[in-house]
């Protein structure tokens, strides 16, 4: 059976994995956002935003590059750590951010779309 991944452009599968992603992640968020302090090193929204829509594009990139899973893998993440330097975050301070984020469901939805807005602009 023909994996849909297939049948949808890059672009599509870049909206499609941020799409599913804030919707799993909004889903999943079951502690009270009341009980969670903020990280010390937030990441402000308009560099989340950046961050994303770079990670979501690279997603992209590297399952439309038709390498191994192992291969797909590594440089996925040889190409996030560069895009991390690039932006001077750590992986810690994205991923704290990031869950922060998710357990303020509101703020995540607000994030990604942002995220979407930017990658539909990105496809035009």
């Amino acid at each position: 059976m023909k994996r849909i991944s297939h049948c949808l452009s890059p672009a599509h599968r870049v909206l499609v994995s941020a799409l599913l992603s804030a919707l799993l992640l909004t889903a999943s968020a079951c502690q009270k956002t009341d009980e969670v302090p903020a990280p010390a090193q937030l990441l402000p929204p308009d560099k989340m935003v950046n961050l994303l829509v770079e990670l979501h594009t690279l997603e992209a990139r590297v399952e439309s590059a038709g390498l191994t899973p192992d291969s797909s893998r590594a440089l996925f993440r040889q190409e996030q750590k560069k895009i991390y330097w690039r932006h001077e975050v750590s992986d810690s301070t994205f991923t704290q951010s990031f869950r922060y984020y998710a357990i303020q469901g509101q703020e995540l939805n607000k994030l990604y779309k942002s995220v979407v807005d930017s990658l539909a602009t990105l496809e035009k």
